[in-house]
């Protein structure tokens, strides 16, 4: 009975585990991809030149969005089909 008793409070702890992890990049890859973003999203690096699409372009996107709805959704996904997933070279 102090098994289950123990077991239970291991149990509830578990997510106050998650509270000691510290927020932010754990690489150097990863803080350059946040500064990336950062840039990105305040729109520091953005262009001076405003690019415009035709509207030709945007016919053909428009197009080539509704031509995607014309494929079926298979319901299970045949992965001989679409290669290895196993991740190993050939």
């Amino acid at each position: 009975m102090k098994v289950h008793y123990l077991a239970s409070l291991v149990l509830l702890a578990l997510p106050l585990t998650a509270l000691a992890i510290e927020p932010g990049p754990s690489s150097p890859q990863q803080q350059e991809t946040e500064n990336w973003l950062t840039l990105q999203i305040d729109g520091q690096a953005a262009s001076l030149i405003t690019q415009k699409t035709t509207p030709a372009e945007r016919e053909q996107a428009m197009q080539r969005w509704l031509d995607s709805n014309k494929h079926p959704i298979p319901e299970y996904f045949d992965q001989k089909a679409g290669g290895d997933t196993s991740g190993g070279s050939h």
